[in-house]
This record gives structure tokens, C-alpha cells and sequence, in this order.
């Protein structure tokens, strides 16, 4: 089935300018209303209620060391102290998804005794767009 030529695609889609309309950045107060920063303008408390809704949306990250493949019977045959050989090298970076999408990669760290990971390359937003088609 062709898509519709009218259809917007999410990479044709002006993302910077939805958010602001959502959050009510650059809207002009009504007319007639005082310049008091507390009162708020209706649309943009709609707004706000909007992108916190999509703040709130849980997701999945993933921290990947590596990967191997292996057949079932050397599956079964793994115990304690046994060594999966995976397809990264010792010093290569992880990789960070979210969702299943690759966002950054970076390196273990340990703070206060627990690991964690120093972001080192950020995948920009154009790629990480790319990605979702």
C-alpha cells in the first residue's frame, strides 16, 4: 500500500517546534491579560499536562557487554565457573539501548562500590530518528 503523499514522516516532522507548542514556549499572552508570570495561560497548562504525560513513560535500558551465539547442547553444558567468550574485545565500549535502540556507548565505571557507566559518544537525535523507521 503506497502512503499518502499528505502523510507527514517522522523525519519530515519538526520535532523542536512541536515541543514548543506542547509546553506553550513562544505562544503571545491573550489579549487583555497581566503580565504575571504565575497565572499561566490556559493552553499552556495543557501543554505542560501533555509532556509530563510523556515524561513519565517508563523504558528499558540495556547496558550490552557483548554477545554470543552457541546451540542448545552447549547451553546445557554451562555450570559455575564457566567462560562465555563474547563478540567485544576486553577495552571496547558497551553499548547503551533504550528500548532496543542503541543511544550512546560508554565505558564501566565504580561509584560507591557499584558500577555504572561513563557515557563517552551520544548518538544525535538525527540518528536516533533514523532509527525508528
Amino acid at each position: 500500500m503506497a502512503a499518502d503523499q499528505n502523510t507527514p514522516r517522522v523525519m519530515d516532522y519538526d520535532w523542536e517546534k512541536a515541543l514548543e507548542q506542547t509546553s506553550g514556549a513562544g505562544e503571545p499572552a491573550p489579549a487583555g491579560a497581566a503580565p504575571d508570570a504565575s497565572a499561566g495561560h490556559p493552553g499552556q497548562e495543557k501543554g505542560k499536562g501533555n509532556l509530563e504525560l510523556l515524561l513519565d513513560i517508563p523504558l528499558e535500558i540495556t547496558a550490552e557487554l557483548g554477545r554470543a551465539k552457541m546451540i542448545i547442547n552447549d547451553l546445557l553444558q554451562l555450570g559455575q565457573g564457566s567462560v562465555i567468550e563474547l563478540n567485544k574485545l576486553a577495552g571496547e565500549p558497551l553499548e547503551i539501548l533504550i528500548n532496543q535502540k542503541l543511544i550512546a556507548r560508554g565505558e564501566v565505571v565504580v561509584v560507591n562500590e557499584k558500577f555504572g557507566i561513563r557515557l563517552t559518544d551520544v548518538i544525535s537525535p538525527l540518528e536516533r530518528i533514523k532509527q525508528l523507521t
